[in-house]
Parts: structure tokens; C-alpha cells; sequence
């Protein structure tokens, strides 16, 4: 994942920057959620109604943490039920 060299050494991070294209975590939004629901992604900070954000640390955290080759298999995988035709147990259909 080159693009942690490119997060900021502290702050918060909206969504858009921590998934790709133009952040380092390359999975869907459906994705990142049941990930963040069960616990394999970090819990987001809500700085309002309408703002949420997660800090640079725990992203670098995750990434760091060998979050590279469980980010594989759920893509891996993803792939495997987007083929089969089968609902994706990731939550959604990964059309993000």
C-alpha cells in the first residue's frame, strides 16, 4: 500500500481518502462498513450529523498490522461471489 507514505502524520480522515482510488484501503464502501460493524476496521468518530472521520494513527494501525493480506482475501473473495452470482456476506454486492 505506497499511498501511506501520502496520509498526514496526525488528524482525522474522511472516507473518500482512507478508500481507494485516492486512499490506500482498496475495498467498496459496503465493504469498509461490515468491516467497521464487526470489528475488523477501526470505529469512525462523528464530528456532526452529516461528518464522520477516523483517525490517521488507527488507519496507519490497520495498515500496518497485516491488514494488506486480509484486504486480499476479502477482495479475493468478493471477486469469488460477484462471479457466482451469490449475495455478497460482506454486505451489498460491491456495486459501490
Amino acid at each position: 500500500m505506497s499511498n501511506q507514505s501520502q496520509l498526514p502524520a496526525t488528524g482525522l480522515l474522511r472516507l473518500r481518502q482512507i478508500l481507494s482510488p485516492e486512499g490506500p484501503i482498496p475495498v467498496s464502501k459496503s465493504t469498509w462498513w461490515a468491516g467497521v460493524k464487526d470489528g475488523r476496521f477501526p470505529k469512525p468518530l462523528k464530528l456532526g450529523a452529516r461528518v464522520t472521520v477516523w483517525r490517521v494513527e488507527d488507519i496507519r494501525e490497520l495498515i500496518e498490522n497485516g491488514a494488506e493480506a486480509q484486504l486480499a482475501r476479502i477482495q479475493h473473495s468478493s471477486q469469488l461471489f460477484r462471479r457466482s452470482g451469490l449475495p455478497n456476506p460482506g454486505g451489498g454486492q460491491g456495486n459501490d
